[in-house]
């Protein structure tokens, strides 16, 4: 029962990142990690910066970097809206160094007109970038 398939569409706000059928997929939920399988109840969660997995019907996984966004399950159909999706492998990693330097830089600095929420987001982001593509 846990290996069937269901319909699997992963959006961002100018592309569609993935679309294929997939046996489960779990996702950095706003409350915690979790799995979808086949026959998963309606669902709607906020995600966070996290990895993605997605196990594909071959057996193969992906694995994505995701900075946020909304999961839907219905009727064996997940959509993932997601902010912005990288796939592990597509991932640059000096630009996702860089922007971890920049954001350490900006988190020590004395700056007192530094938005030091976006700061944090920033090194998040980065470091999941790194930790995903490091796999």
């Amino acid at each position: 029962m846990f290996d069937r398939p269901f319909r699997l569409q992963i959006v961002t706000p100018t592309r569609i990142a993935y679309q294929d059928e997939a046996v489960s997929v779990s996702v950095p939920g706003a409350l915690g990690g979790f799995q979808v399988l086949y026959n998963h109840a309606p669902l709607l969660s906020a995600l966070e910066v996290g990895e993605l997995k997605v196990k594909k019907t071959d057996g193969t996984e992906l694995h994505f970097a995701t900075s946020g966004g909304f999961l839907e399950v219905k009727s064996n159909e997940v959509v993932v809206l997601a902010d912005s999706i990288e796939l592990a492998s597509t991932i640059d990693l000096p630009r996702a160094e860089q922007s971890r330097e920049r954001a350490r830089t900006r988190l020590h600095s004395k700056d007192p007109s530094l938005d030091l929420d976006r700061a944090r987001i920033s090194m998040l982001r980065a470091l999941n970038r790194l930790r995903v593509a490091g796999r």
